[in-house]
């Protein structure tokens, strides 16, 4: 195992076994040919061609596609097709900046393969023998990567809150970060990164935050998500990252590139320095589509 490893386990899809799926002329997501028979049993909502699947040409503006879905959802529940629906809504767009081309219920986002955003945040402390970073314990009965190592702070970016709403929400939730606390947080960059699901097509980008938290801070978990926290130092999670999975998919990534901003992992010392680097930022197969060049086993 390496820190590579970790690289490449969220960078590996192949496009040939998914249909683009195109809004305005853009390919905006990927699904499964699988998913793609049941979209077109809603011929009224979507259109099924030999070679993409795309919404049908009565629908035209963001609302009406967004409510088209939202009403045929549920029988994808009741047949077996998904699992349950969250709740939670999520823009489809070319950049979070950009209009959105139809929202999205968050249990529909692989399975459309679109673009889904998220913030995470690295509480940590500086003491003498380096750097040591809050670490949560996802509870047991999470359906996504149960009992896994997470951030302090994590969640999905939903339509209609900033960054810095969701931040501030989040870390309420999560660790009970008060509200002037978690505002401090330094935003960092971003991690994106793309890989194959049953489901279907998760291209995600995760927004990043730090923040300097004092010697005495406890987090303290409020939503029942995350079963415990411990201070860990950067070094031991390091060590934790390259020999295991012990840490949700997407959290190594964001703790790699926390050590890397803060020279803990360098060129000097990492032989896949530059690798890393190119993975944390992957171009997903939704721009490289609009270039024509499509990835394909990245």
């Amino acid at each position: 195992m390496s820190f590579l490893d970790r690289i490449r386990r969220c960078n590996t899809y192949n496009l040939s076994g998914f249909l683009p799926f195109v809004t305005d002329g853009l390919t905006v997501g990927w699904v499964r040919p699988a998913f793609a028979e049941h979209l077109a049993a809603a011929p009224q909502v979507f259109s099924i061609k030999q070679n993409s699947v795309s919404f049908a040409e009565t629908l035209k503006t963001a609302k009406s596609r967004s409510a088209a879905i939202a009403e045929i959802a549920p029988d994808w529940v009741s047949t077996g097709v998904i699992r349950k629906l969250r709740r939670e809504i999520y823009p489809v767009c070319e950049a979070w900046s950009e209009p959105d081309y139809f929202q999205i219920d968050r249990a529909l986002v692989p399975y459309f393969g679109v673009r889904a955003y998220g913030v995470h945040l690295n509480g940590f402390v500086k003491r003498a023998d380096g750097y040591h970073i809050w670490v949560g314990k996802r509870s047991a009965d999470r359906q996504i990567e149960p009992d896994k190592l997470d951030n302090m702070v994590a969640g999905g970016q939903p339509a209609g809150l900033s960054f810095i709403e969701n931040l501030i929400k989040e870390s309420a939730e999560e660790a009970s970060l008060p509200r002037d606390l978690a505002a401090q947080a330094m935003p960092v960059g971003t991690i994106t990164y793309c890989f194959e699901i049953e489901a279907g097509l998760k291209p995600d980008s995760l927004f990043c935050y730090d923040l300097l938290v004092s010697d005495d801070f406890a987090p303290k978990n409020q939503d029942g998500e995350i079963a415990s926290f411990q201070l860990m130092p950067l070094e031991e999670a390091l060590v934790t990252i390259s020999e295991g999975e012990a840490f949700k998919f997407n959290v190594s990534l964001v703790i790699l590139d926390f050590a890397i901003r803060h020279g803990v992992v360098s060129p000097d010392t990492e032989p896949h320095y530059e690798e890393i680097l190119a993975g944390l930022h992957a171009i997903a197969p939704l721009y490289s589509a609009r270039l024509n060049h499509a990835s394909v086993d990245i």
